[in-house]
């Protein structure tokens, strides 16, 4: 067994804040014993318009949440404590300049970025009377999905937030060899309430995965326009929630659950759902 931490924050368009709260939960981690930190989706900044985001997105070597943040909490640590992995979503420029990628980093206790997937669903929602979001106005979507790679927890699939709704991605991760899947998050308040938990689940329990869904919570600008859901969770290939954070406060905190391998081989093996699949039937393979 392995011990993972989730992290959950409240991010807003500064920078230095939130690279200084991520420090924290790198420390926080390292106490708990923690092999690897998982962050939320946008934990360097929320911003409050298109043109913002723009302009707070840097080169991830440069920027404030690594250097500051990552970086700086890692060095920090000392050298008979546990340094976690960080897997942490971040913006970053496109070559074009008009939009920002969504990005999700794993980086190494040395600091290496070692992998980087594009978020390939944008959240595009226009409800007639209702809330426009538009993710795609500032954000350029990826195209490829990543081999799973292995980390001290298994081997780990990588998506961003609103890819959990769609099971095809699971699916295909989960043929490529994933033991554990990741969607950082920055939920709105309604669709988590109505739907956070039981996708978690869902996804976990399609792909016999454990799913880690690290969430921002709370509300991002004094005008209280964007808010998120928070509950960061974690589930185990049986669709058992192991932990999930309170929505009580949006105080800065981790969660923690020994991932066990163990316990994936053995649903894997009473249930083998893998062996019993019908492309034949079905006309496609994931």
């Amino acid at each position: 067994m392995v011990l993972a931490a989730v992290g959950q924050f409240c991010a807003t368009s500064n920078l230095a804040q939130n690279a200084q709260i991520i420090k924290s939960l790198i420390h926080k981690a390292s106490a708990a014993g923690a092999s690897v930190l998982f962050l939320p989706e946008a934990s360097d900044y929320i911003a409050g318009s298109p043109a913002e985001s723009l302009e707070l997105a840097k080169p991830i070597d440069t920027s404030e949440i690594f250097v500051n943040g990552i970086l700086a909490g890692l060095k920090e640590i000392p050298e008979n404590a546990v340094k976690p992995y960080v897997s942490v979503g971040v913006h970053e420029p496109t070559e074009g300049g008009k939009r920002v990628k969504n990005t999700l980093l794993w980086v190494e206790p040395d600091g290496t970025v070692r992998h980087r997937y594009q978020k390939i669903h944008l959240f595009d929602v226009d409800i007639s009377n209702g809330p426009i979001l538009k993710e795609s106005n500032s954000v350029e979507p990826g195209n490829q999905v990543l081999p799973p790679f292995d980390t001290p927890i298994g081997r780990l699939g990588s998506a961003i937030c609103y890819d959990i709704r769609f099971p095809e991605l699971a699916l295909r991760l989960r043929s490529l060899g994933a033991e554990v899947l990741v969607f950082p998050s920055a939920f709105t308040v309604r669709t988590g309430a109505a739907h956070w938990e039981i996708l978690a689940r869902a996804r976990a329990i399609d792909t016999q995965c454990y799913v880690i869904m690290a969430a921002l919570t709370g509300t991002h600008d004094k005008a209280g326009k964007r808010q998120s859901y928070g509950h960061s969770i974690i589930v185990d290939p049986w669709g058992t929630v192991l932990a999930q954070a309170p929505d009580v406060d949006t105080e800065p905190r981790i969660i923690t659950a020994d991932i066990d391998l163990s316990v994936l081989k053995r649903v894997r093996e009473n249930m083998p759902l893998w062996t019993q699949r019908r492309p034949d039937v079905l006309g496609y393979e994931v």
